[in-house]
C-alpha cells in the first residue's frame, strides 16, 4: 500500500509541475519516458526491451517488458528471455517458443529505492528543461525593457527579480553612476546580454547602453510605436548626456517635436529615468555634412572639409564658437563623433578673426531659400565659408548652374566690398 501511495504522490507531482511550469503534454510525456527508461536501464542493464506508455492526463504510466519464449530450463538471460512454462502462466496461454511475450511491469514492485532514483532523475529534467526555457526565452527578448525589483544588492552587480520570479543580473558596469538602489526599488532595464554556459542561464540588464534610451523613446512616443518616425543613431555618455537623431517618415510630422512633446511632456519622463541625463534630439539626414552640423549643435559652423574614405572632417568655426562645439570635458565633440561615425577636429577660422563674417540666413532677401539651403548642406552657413571656395567647386558641391552661383558670389562679395 506504501508503495502504492508512493506512485500516487509522484504522478501528483507530475501534474503540478505540469500546471505551474506550463509544459506542454508532448514535452511532459517524452520527459517522463526518458526518466522512466533512464531508471529501467540502470536496473535491467538497458532498456531496449521496455515499453513504456505514458498518460499525462489520467497522471499515470504503463511499462511493459517484451521476452523472447524459450524451452523451459533455457533461459540464459532473464531480463531478455522466460521460459514457456512461465509465460503460458503469465496470461499467454497460446505462446510458442520463439515468440514474444509482452509482461506488463508494476514499477511500484521495485520498492522505495527506484521509486526515489525515478524521482531524483525527472527532477534533474525538469530543471534542464526550466533552464532552457528560461534562456530561449530571454535570448529572444534582448533588447526589450524589462522591469525587476530589487533582490539583492553586492558591490559589484545588483540581483533583481521579475513577476515571475526569474533573476537578472545588474552589473555595477552598466548602472548609470548616479543609481542608487534599496532592497524592494523598481528598476526598469534592457535585456543586454543572455547566456547559457555550462547549462546555466545567466541574464544580465543594462541602463547604460544605447538600446535602454532607444526603448524609453518608444515607449514615451506614440509615433515612434507607429513607426512614423525612427530613430537613426543614438550616443551617450551615461548620466551626463546623450544625442539622438531621429527621422520622419511623413512630412506633416516635426520628429524632434514629437519626441520632446509640448513643453517637454514626453522628454522629461526618460530624462527623470536616466538620472538627470541632458538628451539633445536633432532631425536625421542622410547629408554627412549637415548632420555634423546638427550633432556640433549648439555651436554655429562655418565651413566642414569632409574626408568620406577615412571617415574624418575638419570643422572650422568662428574663435567664440570653438568651445561650444567642443563641450564641458569634450562631450559635445565626443557625442558629436559617436553619432555621426565621423572623427572630428575643429579649427579656428583665422581667416575670419578680426574680421566680420555674416551667416548666410542673412541673405534671404536676395538669394532664395533653396539656393541657400543647398549652400549650408555643403557645409557653408557664413558667406566667408562660401567665397573661400571657387564657383566651380561650389557649382559642383552645391549643384548649382552657372548663373546662380555667380549671382551668389556677386551678392556676397557686394556686402564685404561695401
Amino acid at each position: 500500500m506504501a508503495k502504492r501511495q508512493d506512485a500516487v504522490k509522484m504522478t501528483d507531482q507530475f501534474a503540478e509541475f505540469k500546471e505551474l511550469k506550463s509544459i506542454d503534454k508532448i514535452t511532459l510525456i517524452s520527459v517522463l519516458e526518458e526518466s522512466f527508461r533512464s531508471v529501467l536501464a540502470k536496473m535491467f542493464g538497458n532498456d531496449d526491451n521496455f515499453d513504456v506508455i505514458v498518460n499525462p492526463d489520467k497522471g499515470d504510466c504503463e511499462i511493459y517488458q517484451n521476452l523472447l519464449v524459450v524451452p523451459d530450463g533455457e533461459v540464459e538471460n532473464p531480463n531478455k528471455q522466460i521460459a514457456l512454462s512461465d509465460a503460458r502462466d503469465d496470461e499467454d496461454p497460446d505462446c510458442e517458443v520463439g515468440e514474444e511475450h509482452t509482461r506488463k511491469i508494476d514499477f511500484t514492485k521495485f520498492g522505495r529505492r527506484a521509486i526515489l532514483n525515478l524521482r531524483q532523475t525527472l527532477a534533474s529534467k525538469i530543471l534542464d528543461l526550466q533552464k532552457d526555457a528560461v534562456y530561449n526565452k530571454f535570448k529572444e527578448r534582448e533588447g526589450e525593457l524589462v522591469t525587476g525589483e530589487v533582490y539583492q544588492l553586492w558591490k559589484r552587480e545588483v540581483l533583481l527579480l521579475d513577476d515571475d520570479k526569474n533573476e537578472l543580473l545588474l552589473p555595477k558596469d552598466q548602472q548609470i553612476p548616479t543609481d542608487i538602489y534599496r532592497k524592494g526599488d523598481s528598476v526598469r532595464a534592457v535585456i543586454h546580454n543572455v547566456d547559457n554556459k555550462n547549462n546555466n542561464p545567466k541574464i544580465t540588464v543594462s541602463r547604460t547602453s544605447d538600446a535602454f534610451l532607444m526603448r524609453l523613446f518608444e515607449l514615451e512616443v506614440p509615433e515612434i510605436q507607429d513607426g512614423l518616425i525612427v530613430i537613426r543613431a543614438v550616443a551617450r555618455v551615461p548620466g551626463e548626456r546623450a544625442k539622438i537623431a531621429v527621422e520622419s517618415y511623413d512630412d506633416r510630422i516635426d520628429p524632434v517635436g514629437a519626441c520632446v512633446g509640448v513643453k517637454g511632456s514626453r522628454i522629461h519622463g526618460i530624462v527623470r529615468e536616466l538620472r538627470n541625463e541632458n538628451i539633445d534630439v536633432i532631425p536625421y539626414t542622410s547629408n554627412p555634412q549637415l548632420l555634423i552640423q546638427r550633432a556640433l549643435s549648439p555651436a554655429k559652423i562655418s565651413s566642414i572639409r569632409l574626408d568620406e574614405a577615412t571617415k574624418h572632417a575638419e570643422v572650422f568655426l568662428k574663435p567664440e564658437e570653438v568651445s561650444l562645439a567642443i563641450g564641458k570635458g569634450g562631450l559635445n565633440i565626443r557625442l558629436a563623433t559617436m553619432l555621426t561615425g565621423y572623427e572630428i577636429d575643429v579649427f579656428r577660422d583665422l581667416e575670419s578673426t578680426g574680421e566680420e563674417d555674416i551667416y548666410l540666413d542673412e541673405f534671404n532677401d536676395e538669394i532664395d531659400e533653396w539656393v541657400l539651403e543647398a549652400l549650408k548642406n555643403m557645409g557653408c552657413t557664413t558667406a566667408k565659408a562660401v567665397l573661400r571656395l571657387s564657383r566651380e567647386e561650389v557649382a559642383e558641391k552645391a549643384d548649382l548652374e552657372d548663373d546662380t552661383v555667380e549671382h551668389v558670389f556677386n551678392v556676397l562679395q557686394a556686402e564685404f566690398e561695401n
